[in-house]
C-alpha cells in the first residue's frame, strides 16, 4: 500500500511539473512565478510585458514567438540566479546603458547553474547576453542586435562571456553593437555555427583557454577572429569575408589550431601574429587580402603546411636573417603567383617557392622605396636573386610547393552568386 506514495518521491519534482498560462496584463508574470514550482513552464500569451524577470529556480519561460518583455531603459531585462532555468520563444528589449552593471538583455550570473536560453530575439539592448559565471550555460539559437546610437566601441558585446567554463554559443545571429563574442578569462568554451555582421570583432578572446571557435561565418565586420593571450584554442573551419583589418589575428596567443578556415577579402591581413609561437597552420584558404599571412614580434616555431594563399596583394611577410622551412614531409603550400611546373607529376612543384626577396625587406622598412619599384636597379637586383638563389637574405622557404589549392569544406560557406 506505500508504493504510490514512495514513486513520486523517488521519481522527483518533474512529476508534478506544471504549465502555466500567463495573461498579457500589468505584473502577471512575476505574480505566477511566485506561485510556480521548481520545474514548472509558464507560456505567455502574446503582447509586451513591462517587467524585470529574476529567476532564481529552476523554472521554463517560453513566450512562444509572441511575446516581448520590456525593460523600459533600466537595468537586466531578465537576470537568471538559480540552476536549471530556460529563457525560450521571447523577445527581449529595453536593457539601461550601464557598461559598469553590464545592463542586458539576459543575464545569466555565477550562481546560476546549466540555463539554456535559445530561440530568443534580444534587440537594441546594451549587452545582448551576458553569461557571468554562469557554468555550463547554453546559449543557441538566438537572433542578437546591437545598439547603433552610440559609437562602435562604446557598444556593449553580443555575447558577453566571463568566467564561465563550459558556455556553449552555438548558431546564433549577432550584428551591431561592440564585439559578436567577446571572451575573458574563461575555459573550455564552445562558440560554433554563428554568424557575426557589421561588428568590431565577430570573436575576441582573452585569457581563454583550452576552447573551440569552430564553423562561424564572420562578414563586414572590422576584424575577424581575434586570439589574445591564450594557450591551447581550436580556430577551426571558420569563414571570414570582407572583414576590413584581418580575418584571424593570434596576439600572445600559443600552441593552438588554426585549421580549415576560409578568409577572403581582408583589407589588410588574411592572418596576422603577433608574438605567438608554436602554433599549426593547416588547410586554410587565405585569398584577396593586402597581406596573406604576417608574422612579427618573434612569432616562430609555427607549422605552416596545406594551405592555399590565392591572389593575395603580398603573399607572406615575414622579415628573418635564416630560412624559416614551410614543408613537411614532402608537401607544402599553394601560391597561387608562383609559376611552378610539376615534370613527375605528383602534384609537388619540382622547384622551391620563396615568397620574399631583399627588395621586400628594403620595402618593409623603407616605405617611400616604392617609388624606384620600376627602376632598372630594382629588376637587375631580382633578377640576380632568382638567378642566384644564395643572395637571398632569408625568410620563409616552401621546398615542396603544391601544384593546386586544397578546398576546404568551409568553402561551402561562403556566399555565391547565383
Amino acid at each position: 500500500m506505500r508504493w504510490p506514495l514512495l514513486i513520486p518521491l523517488l521519481l522527483g519534482s518533474p512529476l508534478w511539473a506544471a504549465d502555466w498560462d500567463v495573461p498579457n496584463r500589468a505584473g502577471a508574470i512575476n505574480e505566477i512565478l511566485a506561485q510556480a514550482a521548481d520545474g514548472d513552464t509558464l507560456r505567455l500569451s502574446p503582447g509586451v510585458y513591462a517587467e524585470h524577470l529574476i529567476l532564481d529556480r529552476p523554472v521554463t519561460i517560453d513566450g512562444l514567438g509572441q511575446a516581448t518583455i520590456d525593460g523600459q531603459g533600466t537595468g537586466s531585462v531578465i537576470t537568471v540566479t538559480g540552476p536549471g532555468v530556460t529563457v525560450r520563444g521571447l523577445t527581449v528589449i529595453g536593457s539601461g546603458s550601464s557598461h559598469d552593471g553590464i545592463d542586458s538583455g539576459i543575464q545569466l550570473t555565477k550562481t546560476a547553474r546549466a540555463p539554456v536560453i535559445e530561440g530568443n530575439e534580444l534587440l537594441g539592448n546594451l549587452y545582448g547576453i551576458d553569461i557571468h559565471g554562469a557554468k555550463d550555460s547554453i546559449v543557441r539559437g538566438n537572433r542578437i542586435e546591437g545598439r547603433q546610437d552610440q559609437r562602435m566601441n562604446d557598444r556593449g558585446n553580443g555575447v558577453y562571456v566571463w568566467n564561465a567554463p563550459g558556455a556553449r554559443v552555438e548558431d546564433n545571429h549577432i550584428r551591431y553593437g561592440r564585439d559578436g563574442i567577446f571572451v575573458n578569462s574563461s575555459k573550455k568554451n564552445t562558440f560554433t555555427g554563428n554568424l557575426f555582421r557589421d561588428l568590431r570583432f565577430a570573436v575576441h578572446y582573452m585569457y581563454a583557454d583550452n576552447s573551440v571557435v569552430s564553423d562561424n561565418v564572420s562578414i563586414g565586420n572590422d576584424l575577424g577572429y581575434a586570439v589574445m593571450f591564450t594557450t591551447n584554442v581550436k580556430v577551426a573551419d571558420n569563414v571570414s569575408i570582407g572583414d576590413r583589418e584581418h580575418g584571424v589575428m593570434l596576439n600572445y596567443a600559443n600552441k593552438s589550431q588554426i585549421t580549415g578556415n576560409v578568409v577572403i577579402g581582408a583589407k589588410e591581413k588574411c592572418t596576422f601574429l603577433y608574438n605567438s609561437n608554436k602554433n599549426e597552420f593547416t588547410d586554410n584558404w587565405f585569398q584577396g587580402c593586402g597581406i596573406g599571412i604576417h608574422f612579427t614580434a618573434g612569432s616562430e616555431r609555427n607549422r605552416i603546411v596545406g594551405n592555399s594563399f590565392i591572389g593575395n596583394r603580398t603573399q607572406v611577410k615575414y622579415v628573418s636573417t635564416k630560412w624559416v622551412e614551410w614543408s613537411e614531409d614532402g608537401r607544402g603550400n599553394y601560391w597561387s603567383d608562383f609559376a611552378a611546373y610539376d615534370v613527375d607529376g605528383n602534384g609537388i612543384a619540382d622547384a622551391p617557392y620563396r615568397p620574399n626577396d631583399s627588395m621586400d625587406h628594403v620595402l618593409w622598412t623603407q616605405p617611400a622605396a616604392k617609388l624606384l619599384l620600376g627602376s632598372p636597379a630594382v629588376q637587375l637586383v631580382r633578377w640576380s636573386q632568382s638567378a642566384f638563389p644564395a643572395l637571398l637574405p632569408g625568410g620563409v622557404m616552401d621546398s615542396n610547393p603544391l601544384m593546386q589549392a586544397p578546398e576546404p569544406p568551409a568553402m561551402k560557406k561562403v556566399p555565391h552568386d547565383g
